[in-house]
């Protein structure tokens, strides 16, 4: 989305008209930004973004080497092994006692894990005051895990968390739990609160990746390194919740421009309060969480409705893909399946795509097996491998390799051309 161009129809200084026009957004009069800054700032943290997920990423695939020349000693092996599947009993029991729903134990699993690690970390940090590399590096890896996988995780868990009416928890525990990952593991991951419970159910899932939607891709050539670089430039004012506050505003929906705009005042008061209390802390342990943040929510938005119908940009059955990876944390990968019942339980989508698959094949839908959406991402955008990308999709006619590469070319082809 062009939305330093979206700023300028609010006001925002002398910028020219964007190429896509949005009821919403005059909704936001801001006229006190020329573009030259608004554009400077998202360009400067996009680039920030990339640098770092670099970043963390060498700690995190680092992490991920070590573990696998561990895993070569078979006394450490066993001993991992062992404690696992005592830790998952003990989870198995605990989310019978403290769930709404105990199909919901992974995610328990996994908050339990950030809590016993990301936030004690945090705190030690916070109560030393000096600054610490091997803190920081610990936090990481606690945040994000080997390979990014606990990311996956708590991603696919705070998204499907948003669905929930009352959350994870029972009525016994919600009071004190409720809605934990997102309103309050969040705010270590630089999640702004309501990007998920409001901006992804109630903007998201009512444009479901099409022309209106605050994070659509479909502008754009989504083989291009740079068209993703702006689009990421772009998704900074989605990150921060000033995006979505204009659209809920212009719609005249109260009840979610609140939650909004509450959300993100909570967040830059914490934000601020770290920094306030030391700027170095502030840098690495919520500078670096919400630049890598914003990077990974667009990089998954940018793939996930990468492949749309140029004459029919607005049908989700068209635009959005499905996937079926190795870890498909609750079954993140059925997203289409997800988009048309969003509140449908993840356990029972795959039973949910089988019923489907008729109008799947009808609308053209794009299925690819030993995918996720980061792989995706790197083959379609980074390294545009479309016979890589050919060899994994899943057709719903015989197709032989030039035309499944022909197909992807065209469905990633923009919907509507970007500004230079």
């Amino acid at each position: 989305m062009q939305i330093v161009d979206k700023l300028a129809e609010m006001g925002l200084g002398d910028m020219g008209s964007g190429t896509r026009s949005k009821p919403y957004w005059p909704a936001l009069s801001l006229r006190a930004i020329p573009e030259i800054v608004a554009r400077f700032f998202a360009s400067v943290v996009a680039l920030a973004s990339i640098a770092a997920v670099a970043l963390v990423g060498v700690f995190s695939f680092g992490a991920y080497l070590l573990t696998e020349l561990l895993a070569k000693l078979r006394p450490l092996r066993d001993a991992y092994e062992f404690l696992s599947r005592a830790y998952d009993r003990f989870i198995e029991r605990l989310g019978q006692i403290v769930l709404r729903d105990p199909r919901d134990t992974p995610a328990l699993r996994l908050m339990v894990a950030i809590t016993l690690t990301a936030l004690p970390i945090f705190v030690t940090q916070l109560v030393l005051g000096k600054p610490r590399l091997w803190l920081a590096v610990a936090f990481y890896l606690s945040l994000y895990g080997v390979k990014f996988q606990r990311f996956v995780r708590m991603f696919s868990a705070k998204h499907l968390e948003a669905h929930r009416p009352q959350g994870y928890f029972s009525d016994k525990y919600d009071k004190l739990f409720g809605r934990y990952v997102e309103f309050f593991l969040g705010y270590l991951y630089g999640n702004v609160p309501e990007l998920d419970r409001t901006v992804h159910v109630r903007l998201h899932h009512r444009e479901n990746g099409g022309p209106d939607d605050t994070v659509t891709s479909t502008g754009y050539d989504r083989t291009r390194p740079l068209d993703f670089l702006w689009y990421l430039s772009d998704n900074i004012w989605t990150a921060l919740g000033f995006a979505p506050y204009a659209y809920f505003n212009s719609k005249g929906d109260d009840k979610n421009r609140r939650r909004m705009l509450w959300g993100m005042v909570r967040y830059y008061i914490f934000f601020a309060a770290v920094f306030i209390y030391d700027w170095r802390i502030g840098i690495a342990f919520a500078l670096v969480p919400f630049l890598v943040m914003d990077f990974i929510m667009a990089m998954t938005a940018w793939v996930q409705h990468a492949f749309c119908d140029a004459e029919r940009p607005e049908d989700y059955f068209a635009n959005t893909v499905t996937v079926y990876d190795e870890v498909n944390f609750m079954n993140e990968g059925y997203h289409l399946c997800h988009h048309h019942r969003s509140g449908l339980h993840w356990t029972e989508m795959p039973a949910h795509l089988e019923r489907i698959s008729d109008k799947m094949r009808e609308s053209g839908s794009l299925v690819f097996r030993d995918l996720d959406f980061m792989e995706l991402f790197i083959e379609l955008t980074l390294l545009r491998r479309m016979d890589v990308l050919a060899e994994k999709l899943v057709t719903w006619e015989p197709m032989d390799h030039e035309q499944k590469v022909a197909l992807l070319e065209h469905r990633t082809k923009p919907a509507r051309s970007v500004a230079a």
